[in-house]
């Protein structure tokens, strides 16, 4: 089951830095997540988060962090938590 966990709200290509606003349960170092936006989606693991310009392992509800992406992304992205049940 995924849940849905934030978005995209801006998109840095020549960082390849995503900033997600994380919205409904916190996000860590090591979570693996599925980033879903307008013309694909791919999974992920979370390497490594900074708010602003420094390192975090977790990320709570109601803040906004960077992460490195894969792939290029769109701001309105959507950000799941991907489970194992």
């Amino acid at each position: 089951m995924d849940i849905q966990i934030g978005r995209v709200t801006h998109y840095y290509d020549k960082l390849q830095v995503a900033v997600i606003e994380v919205m409904n349960q916190s996000l860590k170092v090591g979570d693996t997540v599925k980033i879903s936006g307008h013309d694909k989606e791919f999974n992920q693991i979370i390497t490594s988060m900074q708010i602003e310009h420094a390192k975090v392992l977790k990320v709570e509800p109601g803040e906004s962090c960077g992460i490195q992406v894969n792939e290029p992304v769109k701001p309105g992205d959507e950000l799941y938590l991907l489970t194992t049940e």
